[in-house]
């Protein structure tokens, strides 16, 4: 699988203090699930929910360019999602 990076979206997920490799590993997960997605500027952007190695749960936001995934945003799920997707673990 591969992602697509640059000083845009790295800062985005920098505005909320999730580095790269977290978001990745968010949408990796095998637990993880597409929460939604809507169709914006001429692409689909999915709403994803996936928790990273170290267990923080994440949002991000991302859509598919050329074969490859490109995040948008990321930021820690809200109380009320992260506990929907911890039960669905059990």
């Amino acid at each position: 699988m591969q992602f697509d990076w640059d000083w845009g979206n790295v800062d985005h997920l920098a505005r909320h203090r999730v580095l790269t490799v977290e978001a990745e590993e968010a949408i990796l997960d095998r637990l993880g699930q597409i929460l939604d997605y809507e169709f914006v500027d001429e692409e689909h952007r999915y709403r994803h929910i996936g928790a990273t190695l170290k267990g923080r749960l994440l949002i991000v936001l991302y859509t598919i360019r050329d074969e490859a995934i490109r995040p948008i945003t990321a930021f820690d799920a809200p109380r009320n999602i992260a506990q929907a997707y911890r039960q669905g673990e059990k």
